[in-house]
């Protein structure tokens, strides 16, 4: 087995990973920008420590992961967040002897970019919303197009370097151009080039892959129920479905136009009218809902540590359907902001589901079989930790 050093310990995904490699034998270590950390209060973690914030200080955070591995013999080092992610590959070299299981930098650049994934996704024939690009916050540019409304406001990187630090940016909803120019005018100039992209209304379908060497060795889709903040974030209540074999299929030639190897999540919207798929981005490392992928069956985790090392894998055909898994934390946090604010303050289509309904739909997912993420009666001081976090309002 491995020791497995995985950053990012305030993330979901990274408490996953901690979770899958601890039960698959391997040695997880954590590392967070400050210590109590999610995934470190799991009883899969050996150890936690604090290291800088990768947003914030790069060089810092790649010299004391590199302590660490070299201190814990590390074989493998798993990065979470996409700050993590790129920092580390530009300075893969200095990771002498240890794995990174991710393509080389410019292919994991190029897939967090996502205006070159459109216009990639478009060579190949897979379906994307109409969009306008702005190159810059030129306010001629904007007025000169005929925009229809509502957009989304998407910078065409989620992680940008704005006056000697990284910060992440934000996706947002407009309905008119007033409330274009105002999220306009909040972003950096390194935001730019910025897409002003058509919304599709719809659910939000997941495909997850692990290719290695040209080989599929699984795939898994999910489909979003709910989403923190409400309007499209993250997932907080989640079911898993069947993997379209055509999605399956462009998702897979989408990545090997980039060279991927490795995981990946393909995400797209499918509109609630016609019901096409609409590709939205590539998230190219591991995903925030990472825990249903795991108990629906596919060990992701496990399985990209087992093929980095170059040990026996059984690729991953089946798993379990209609596995629901929910973030209570997260799911609060989407009830409360529903009760609180209107339609219209949290972005939401005309057609969105009123305050009552938001009500009942969070009571029903106490249903026989959903699965808490984070709450583990085998594994409970993350829930703790991260209940008393959400009590102090961090």
């Amino acid at each position: 087995m491995a020791s497995v050093l995985i950053t990012d310990g305030q993330e979901r995904a990274a408490l996953a990973a901690v979770r899958s490699l601890g039960r698959s034998g391997h040695t997880a270590h954590v590392v967070s920008p400050r210590r109590g950390s999610l995934a470190g209060a799991s009883r899969y973690a050996r150890s936690e420590a604090s290291i800088p914030n990768p947003l914030h200080d790069q060089t810092g955070f790649v010299a004391a992961l590199r302590e660490i591995a070299r201190r814990r013999h590390v074989e493998v080092v798993l990065p979470i967040s996409e700050a993590s992610l790129l920092a580390v590959l530009r300075q893969r070299d200095d990771f002498d002897g240890v794995c990174i299981p991710f393509p080389p930098y410019d292919t994991v650049a190029r897939a967090c970019d996502k205006v070159a994934v459109l216009e990639t996704a478009r060579s190949l024939g897979i379906r994307i919303p109409s969009h306008h690009l702005l190159t810059a916050p030129d306010r001629g540019e904007l007025d000169a197009r005929g925009i229809d409304f509502p957009v989304v406001v998407k910078p065409s990187r989620s992680v940008v370097r704005e006056n000697h630090r990284w910060m992440k940016l934000q996706v947002r909803h407009a309905d008119t151009p007033t409330s274009l120019r105002r999220i306009l005018d909040g972003l950096p100039l390194s935001a730019y080039p910025v897409l002003l992209q058509q919304r599709i209304v719809g659910p939000g379908i997941g495909v997850f892959l692990l290719v290695w060497e040209g080989e599929l060795l699984a795939s898994f889709a999910h489909e979003r129920l709910r989403e923190k903040p409400p309007s499209g974030g993250v997932s907080v209540y989640r079911k898993s479905i069947a993997a379209d074999s055509i999605l399956v299929e462009r998702s897979r030639a989408l990545l090997e136009s980039l060279g991927w190897h490795g995981v990946a999540m393909v995400e797209y919207k499918v509109d609630q009218r016609t019901g096409t798929p609409y590709l939205m981005e590539i998230n190219p490392r591991f995903w925030g809902s990472l825990q249903l992928a795991i108990d629906a069956g596919v060990d992701f985790p496990a399985l990209l540590v087992a093929a980095a090392l170059q040990r026996p894998v059984q690729a991953v055909e089946t798993y379990r359907l209609g596995v629901h898994s929910r973030w209570w934390w997260g799911d609060v946090d989407h009830l409360l902001a529903r009760l609180r604010h209107s339609k219209c303050r949290l972005e939401l289509p005309d057609d969105a589901p009123g305050r009552w309904r938001a009500l009942m739909d969070f009571v029903t997912a106490f249903r026989p079989g959903t699965l808490e993420e984070i709450l583990r009666l085998r594994d409970p001081m993350p829930f703790v930790r991260e209940t008393m976090e959400w009590f102090r309002g961090k």
